[in-house]
Formats: structure tokens, sequence, C-alpha cells
């Protein structure tokens, strides 16, 4: 059973949050920006724009390793814009914040406790080629994208952490949406036996410009 509990730790300890998309308002121009709120070639957006999202409706962020599965109820972001081009281009952001909470694992007892994402804020874009591709990374080499996580098995405590120099995923204008697959975190620090790798499967959406009245959703050109 101990061993069961690492697993789930390190499951639990794979992700970090996806990438935003942009906002607020300003005169659309003759050709769309990358990012623009309300509809598909709407209201231009501009840096400094807030931009937050929850798990689209129904989903959760699940952590995958060795048969051992984490579901986590719970999560958000919110990221500043930085650059919103015209289209073609690419939109930059600053993710800010990003939490995660109400994780369940599928062994009999066990208990995730705390999670804690570092070396925020992480860099992020989101790109209007096919399929708008989204990045999301750590600031430096030095500083990846980290999570540690705790859980509880009859008594034991144990704690992992893992990382990623970047994660990818894509946009979608379908409920303003950002989805990410698969995507593989790696061992940073903890117990010998946390397994070495994981993955993590995450949408969040609606994707909303805070910064606008009514905060509306936001659509990628």
């Amino acid at each position: 059973m101990r061993k069961y509990l690492y697993l789930a730790v390190a499951a639990a300890s794979a992700a970090v949050l996806a990438a935003p998309i942009v906002a607020d308002a300003a005169p659309a121009a003759a050709h769309s920006h990358v990012l623009t709120v309300k509809k598909v070639r709407g209201t231009a957006v501009k840096p400094g724009a807030i931009l937050t999202a929850n798990l689209a409706r129904g989903s959760s962020a699940v952590f995958s390793l060795s048969g051992i599965v984490i579901t986590c109820h719970q999560s958000s972001f919110t990221a500043k814009v930085i650059k919103n081009p015209t289209a073609p281009g690419k939109a930059t952001e600053s993710i800010t914040n990003e939490t995660i909470g109400k994780c369940t694992v599928n062994i009999p007892m066990a208990k995730v406790g705390k999670t804690t994402i570092s070396n925020r804020p992480y860099n992020s874009s989101v790109s209007d080629k096919k399929h708008f591709p989204v990045v999301v990374s750590g600031r430096t080499k030095s500083k990846p994208i980290e999570l540690s996580a705790t859980a509880s098995l009859n008594g034991q405590s144990i704690s992992c952490t893992y990382k990623a120099a970047s994660i990818m995923g894509s946009a979608s204008n379908k409920g303003s949406t950002i989805t990410i697959v698969k995507q593989k975190f790696t061992k940073a620090g903890g117990a010998m036996i946390c397994p070495a790798t994981a993955t993590l499967t995450v949408t969040y959406g609606p994707v909303k410009d805070t910064s606008v009245r009514g905060k509306p959703a936001v659509f990628v050109n």
C-alpha cells in the first residue's frame, strides 16, 4: 500500500495549468488581431488584459502514471496579455496564477493533499496557425513549470515534485477552450520511489476577459 501512496503523489504532482488567450477592448482593425472578444473577428484585444478560466464544464484535470489515475475537480488560471499582433501571428501572455485541488485517486483509502505550483509566472503563447497551437513554458531553464504534492495513506505521508520545460495544447473557438492532452512531466524531487514520469490531460474554458465589462469570451482568429 505504501508503494501506491508514492504513485498517487507522483501522479498528482505532474501538473500545471495551461495557457490563456487574451483580452481588453480596442477598436477592431481592418485585419483582425490574433485574439478578439465576443466573437471571431470581433473587438480586438490588447496588452494588459487579464484572462481567466476554470475547468471546462464536466471536465477534470487528469494525471496518469503506472495505472494510477489522479482526478482533480478544481483548477483555474489567470494570465496577463503581453502582445496581441494582427493576424497572422502569435499572441503572448504571462500566466501569473493557477490553482488545482479537490483531487481523488483510484487507490482505496488514499487521499491527495496540498498541491503547490512553483516558479510562476510562466510564459504562454497562442498562434492562429492550424489547430490554434498553445505553448506554456517556464521563465528560464532553471525555473521550469513545477508542481509538488503530498498524499497520505494509513497515516503515512509522502511528497513528490515534477517539472516540465514546456507543455503544448490547442485552443478552440467552440466554447473558447484550451485543451492539453497527455503532456509529459518528469520527476524533479521527492522520495526515491516516486515514479520518473507522469502525464497531464485537461481542458479549460471558457477563457474570459475580466478587463472588459461583462467578462466576454475570447476567440482566436
